[in-house]
């Protein structure tokens, strides 16, 4: 039986949870594919001031609510970009970030965007090439001082997606 997830849109008083699942997802997650140093700089984001606050309160935004907690999150800003896509370890798995990301990608088109990027981790670049997003180039960032890898995507919307 599939289950649909409870989606609604973020407001500013979810910002706090919204970083705590943000922080969880990458340390609970990214064990496989980033070292230690790497986890701390990239989860660590989560509480700098204006680094996540600009992209939650102007940016359009849907949580996954599962058994009264919020679970996952999904935020575009500006409207073309997918800038955030977090799930929380122990709902991996279960179809709440793939329910996000349709979500997105039918308000977008709604909204008259022909397409979407982003700039995906290590976590998200399967799920996104799984969903027809495509990969246009990989590039190298630092945070704190830290190299990281990552994938600049695009999707073409259509109408059934």
């Amino acid at each position: 039986m599939v289950i649909i997830p409870k989606l609604r849109s973020i407001t500013e008083a979810d910002h706090i949870v919204v970083k705590e699942v943000y922080e969880d997802a990458i340390e609970s997650q990214a064990g496989s594919f980033y070292t230690k140093e790497q986890i701390e700089a990239w989860a660590s984001l989560a509480y700098l001031p204006g680094i996540l606050d600009q992209t939650l309160q102007d940016g359009i935004g849907w949580l996954v609510i599962d058994k009264d907690e919020i679970e996952a999150f999904a935020v575009r800003y500006p409207l073309n970009r997918l800038a955030l896509l977090y799930c929380r370890g122990r709902s991996a798995r279960r179809g709440f970030a793939t329910a996000l990301l349709k979500k997105i990608e039918e308000q977008a088109l709604d909204e008259d965007q022909s397409s979407l990027i982003t700039e995906a981790s290590l976590l998200s670049y399967p799920l996104l090439l799984r969903h027809s997003w495509n990969h246009i180039l990989t590039e190298r960032i630092e945070i704190a001082g830290i190299s990281f890898k990552r994938y600049k995507m695009e999707k073409y919307l259509t109408k059934g997606l």
